[in-house]
């Protein structure tokens, strides 16, 4: 995986501050969140992004929105011909789900009940800096060494998987990269949109089984 690349995000962002997500996300953050219309759009287009580094070849497929949060990326994704499971910690999230449409279930996602191989591609949008942002946390570590062998064994052979999240430093990137190396066989690499304007960067880890 690439090691090529510097940055550093200075400002506190809300994984800096709440120790876990569900700290973060109460019940007045998530109306707020969830009735965004701002939200949603960046949710979208950052999803069609994501579908575009994928390059599923079919359309009813079965995906797996991991870390789901209030489904922008879940209503999308099943608004262009996509079967879709939507999991997130957060129970209250799921409130704002047709269930009969997109199956969410409250799980965690470094623990996900599933099957082996019966997942076509696996998306999580803007959730994995919340399971992992301190290089020396063993916590985080092992929760990302598990969420890591756990997508690899529940996606099917020769899928893919993408991550688009916020790191708040290359040395945080790097380490990810390390221990999804150390604990699976998955074959992949970051990649970075606009990666000299901070402000529209956009990072994906994209990873194939």
């Amino acid at each position: 995986m690439r090691d090529d690349y510097y940055f550093n995000v200075k400002r506190k962002r809300p994984e800096d501050i709440h120790e876990k997500v569900t700290d973060y996300f109460n019940s007045k953050t998530i109306d707020s969140y969830a009735s965004s219309k701002n939200m949603m759009r960046i949710q979208e287009k950052i999803t069609s992004r994501a579908l575009e580094l994928l390059y599923l070849k079919k359309q009813d497929l079965l995906i797996l929105d991991a870390g789901c949060g209030p489904g922008f990326a879940s209503t999308y994704l099943k608004s262009i011909g996509y079967k879709v499971i939507s999991l997130d910690i957060i129970s209250k999230f799921l409130y704002f789900y047709n269930e009969s449409d997109l199956n969410p279930i409250v799980a965690d996602m470094c623990f996900p009940p599933f099957k082996s191989n019966c997942f076509d591609a696996i998306i999580s949008i803007s959730a994995l800096q919340w399971v992992f942002r301190d290089i020396n946390s063993k916590p985080m570590q092992l929760n990302l060494a598990n969420l890591a062998k756990s997508f690899e064994r529940i996606i099917k052979p020769k899928s893919e998987m993408i991550f688009q999240f916020y790191p708040k430093n290359d040395v945080i990137l790097k380490e990810i990269g390390k221990i999804i190396t150390q604990n699976t066989n998955l074959d992949g690499n970051f990649i970075i949109d606009n990666p000299k304007n901070a402000k529209k960067r956009k990072i994906f880890l994209l990873l194939k089984k």
